[in-house]
């Protein structure tokens, strides 16, 4: 074991060990103090990462079950630290990752980019809407905004960046420079419009949906997400392209459709069924309530009928590494999270807060204060999923405890998440990968960032929350 690793797996085993060692506050029981103990290494341990995530939380998920067979009263059996592994939410982000993977491997994500590139492309700034587009389309079924990002948009858009000339080292300006920086701010932007767009966004809500007891479906949070986000994708592709004016403004783009769609050749089966498949997903999702069907019985009929159509084989889903490392540590912090919600832990914690944090009954203020910390906050973290595990669940009991609209509270939560990660370049696993090309440095790419989710902030704290309430009006959230 290397020395670094050791030092970081040392601090996560001392987290549990040394809160163990002091009594339990009042209000709480040894149990759920040494389970929080636990849970709060978990947290650290996918910040400082000694080992990958699933790993993490499969240590975490074993020590809690030794702890509850040993500490606890019989009420909880040890099997209950595996609810996580039960929960719908996990699977509907596993099948839904099926989904993705079927666009790369048919070649239906490249078969949209090329014909939204013959229809609007024509010029650089064309090539950047064509970009928000394509993220758009994609997004509803592609919880890995890395792999939609990364693995669908950028090899598209960075050899049509070639193409035109720019190199990342000797004319990064030409064109590059603001097609690379474009893929990550629109990705950040799509993310939180779709509950399936990020699977940050699924464990947020459930984590949300345990503290603050609201509701909210795959129609709900598009309708929520709508709005705001179609303004900023309209609006993002522009900004970033003032910011970051190419120094080549026009392109043929029938020549790289065309090249493009021949190097594909005719529109497949697969392809055609895929296709199929994902209107009946988005149409399932949406009337999920109508139907008496859940949005995770949809993902997984989905999953199951490209399997029995052989869009994807069984050795894809094998191979879609993403997919089974989510389901693992979903799973895992769900199980953990619901654990200490049985025990008691998260009702005590908002108690405490709720008595020792006030705004003075004024709600608004709270919420506006509570939002901004969130991005604030978010600035600090590398990962979506490790912000999302550690902090959102103290800014919803804090908006429990603060008066805050909780419904507009937990909306401007479970988007500010990915918003939030637009300023640096490792706000989102995506942002290293775009980086690295080379063809960005990191004060344009901050400035832009910055600039962008302030903007994303203000339109979401005012005609965000105006639409929000008309939602709430008509009950339709």
């Amino acid at each position: 074991m290397r020395k670094n690793m050791l030092w970081k797996l040392l601090i996560l085993i001392a987290i549990p060990v040394v809160m163990s060692l002091f009594p339990a506050p009042e209000g709480l029981s040894e149990l759920a103090w040494v389970l929080s103990g636990i849970y709060m290494a978990a947290i650290v341990g996918l910040v400082i990462k000694p080992f990958s995530e699933p790993v993490v939380l499969l240590i975490a998920i074993a020590v809690s079950m030794v702890v509850v067979g040993n500490l606890g009263d019989g009420s909880l059996k040890a099997s209950s630290v595996l609810s996580g592994y039960a929960s719908g939410t996990t699977w509907l982000v596993f099948s839904a990752f099926t989904l993705s993977a079927a666009f790369v491997i048919t070649g239906l994500g490249k078969r949209i980019a090329y014909l939204l590139i013959g229809k609007i492309g024509s010029t650089t700034l064309g090539l950047g809407y064509v970009t928000a587009f394509l993220d758009l389309v994609l997004a509803p079924a592609t919880p890995s905004n890395t792999a939609r990002a990364g693995g669908i948009v950028l090899p598209i858009i960075s050899s049509i960046a070639v193409a035109l000339g720019s190199d990342p080292e000797k004319s990064s300006k030409r064109a590059g420079h603001y097609l690379m920086m474009n893929v990550y701010m629109v990705t950040k932007t799509t993310s939180y419009m779709f509950f399936t767009a990020m699977a940050g966004n699924i464990l947020a809500l459930k984590m949300i949906e345990d503290i603050c007891h609201i509701k909210l479906s795959w129609g709900g949070w598009a309708l929520a997400g709508g709005v705001p986000g179609l303004i900023m994708l309209l609006l993002t592709p522009l900004i970033t392209y003032k910011l970051n004016p190419p120094e080549l403004k026009r392109v043929d783009n029938k020549k790289i459709a065309k090249e493009g769609l021949a190097a594909l050749g005719p529109m497949t089966l697969r392809e055609k069924m895929l296709t199929g498949l994902f209107v009946l997903a988005l149409v399932g999702w949406i009337f999920s309530k109508s139907l008496g069907v859940d949005e995770a019985t949809v993902a997984i009929c989905v999953m199951s009928l490209m399997l029995v159509l052989q869009i994807v084989t069984w050795d894809d889903v094998i191979k879609n590494k993403g997919g089974w490392n989510t389901l693992i540590w979903y799973g895992g912090i769900i199980g953990l999270s619901s654990l200490l919600s049985k025990v008691g832990f998260f009702s005590w914690l908002g108690e405490t807060l709720k008595d020792n944090i006030s705004f003075g009954g004024h709600g608004t203020i709270a919420f506006i204060v509570i939002v901004l910390l969130s991005i604030l906050v978010r600035y600090f973290f590398a990962s979506g999923s490790a912000y999302i595990v550690a902090m959102v669940p103290v800014f919803a009991m804090l908006a429990n405890a603060s008066g805050a609209p909780i419904m507009l509270t937990a909306l401007a939560l479970l988007f500010s998440n990915s918003y939030g990660g637009m300023v640096t370049h490792y706000g989102g696993a995506a942002g290293p990968v775009i980086f690295g090309l080379g063809y960005n440095d990191s004060k344009t790419w901050w400035i832009t960032g910055g600039i962008l989710t302030l903007l994303t902030f203000i339109i979401h704290m005012t005609l965000g929350v105006w639409w929000w309430e008309l939602l709430m009006y008509f009950n339709i959230i």
